[in-house]
């Protein structure tokens, strides 16, 4: 812990320059965009794997409708047929799931009074008016909705508000436009397609109940996810929107 403390404070120096007193908060920006980043590459396979899934879409029909009585040979093929295409069901989740480590660093970071047997400096540390150790509850009772810790979380809120609606509507476009045979032979997947485009919303919450600097990384992080989805399925149609012509 007292190392990923160090690699905060170095960046805060580094940033000291250019933000002042918020310089903490900008080097959990900074890092946040390191960490994903680092698993770009990852999220890249995610969406070639996702993009496969949907070439194999015709196939799938297939399946169903010679298996669609029987669903555990129609699950049996569609895992051969994934297995033989070296296509994964699941491979756009794990992205996700290597950010969960970082973040919950980061919450642990501004969680705990002391590091290393020492007290927590950077629970000290400020965006602009809003401690990064406190939380919304904090900023209410410390000038309410429209004081100056108040309005830090307003701006977040509103930040993930536009994010959320601009993720679900993106991704609800997409999934309307692909065929419903994608997602449908394994049990399950199809809820959690269904789910998914929500999951943005659910960053809200999260915002207001972990420490401040949790909820920056939380915002940058849900923020870029936003940016690269756009980006790595730019040739993907969306339902009303023609495909491209190559």
């Amino acid at each position: 812990m007292s190392v990923f403390a160090d690699l905060v404070e170095r960046l805060a120096d580094l940033l000291h320059p250019l933000f002042a007193a918020s310089a903490t908060a900008a080097a959990i920006v900074v890092f946040t965009a390191l960490v994903r980043l680092a698993i770009h590459p990852l999220s890249r396979s995610a969406a070639r794997g996702q993009k496969a899934r949907a070439r194999l879409a015709p196939q799938l029909a297939e399946l169903r409708e010679k298996h669609g009585s029987d669903r555990d040979r129609l699950v049996a093929a569609a895992t051969e047929l994934y297995a033989r295409q070296k296509v994964s069901p699941f491979s756009g989740f794990l992205p996700s799931l290597l950010q969960l480590p970082a973040f919950f660093l980061m919450y642990r970071l501004f969680s705990g009074a002391r590091i290393g047997g020492e007290p927590n400096g950077l629970l000290d540390h400020t965006l602009v008016a809003a401690p990064l150790g406190g939380r919304w509850t904090d900023a209410l009772a410390d000038g309410g909705v429209l004081g100056g810790a108040g309005l830090v979380y307003l701006a977040l809120f509103g930040i993930v508000a536009a994010v959320a609606t601009f993720s679900y509507r993106h991704t609800k476009c997409q999934m309307a436009a692909a065929p419903a045979a994608v997602g449908e032979q394994v049990p399950g997947m199809g809820v959690m397609f269904k789910i998914v485009p929500l999951m943005s919303f659910a960053t809200l919450i999260t915002v207001a109940v972990v420490p401040l600097a949790a909820a920056l990384y939380v915002v940058t992080s849900t923020t870029w996810s936003a940016a690269e989805r756009v980006f790595l399925y730019r040739d993907v149609p969306s339902a009303g929107a023609p495909a491209s012509v190559v």
